[in-house]
């Protein structure tokens, strides 16, 4: 495929692919609602948000250096978007002494930072897997 088409259509199914799966982390996030969060100025929900659009781009990147065909890239998209939600549920999971969503909501911008790190790390983990 001709470069300047390729990039262009990688980058749609790119964009596609994040709007999804922030789509999808609207719908998980059950005590607050990620755009009205930002709206208010809520710096931890936007953090939060920020890691996992780079950490579904990261996933992105590895899929288009390795594969050689658009729907590798597609499947392999999706299936970032999927171990990011389980990333953020082992997060959860993990700080039992309080629920990340409620100090995310509550703008508590280190429960933020670190929910960027975690999608961000894991995400350059699963895409060095991808070959």
């Amino acid at each position: 495929m001709e470069p300047f088409v390729s990039t262009l259509v990688y980058f749609l199914i790119s964009v596609v692919i994040v709007l999804i799966g922030l789509f999808i982390f609207e719908i998980i996030t059950r005590k607050y609602k990620d755009m009205e969060e930002v709206k208010k100025g809520n710096h931890a929900v936007a953090l939060s948000i920020v890691g996992k659009i780079i950490g579904i781009c990261i996933i992105l990147s590895f899929a288009i250096y390795n594969s050689n065909v658009i729907y590798e890239t597609i499947i392999w998209g999706v299936y970032g978007v999927v171990l990011q939600m389980i990333a953020y549920w082992i997060f959860d999971l993990f700080t039992r002494n309080f629920s990340v969503e409620e100090q995310l909501k509550n703008n508590n911008v280190a429960v933020g930072i670190i929910s960027m790190g975690v999608s961000i790390g894991l995400a350059l983990v699963i895409g060095a897997s991808i070959t």
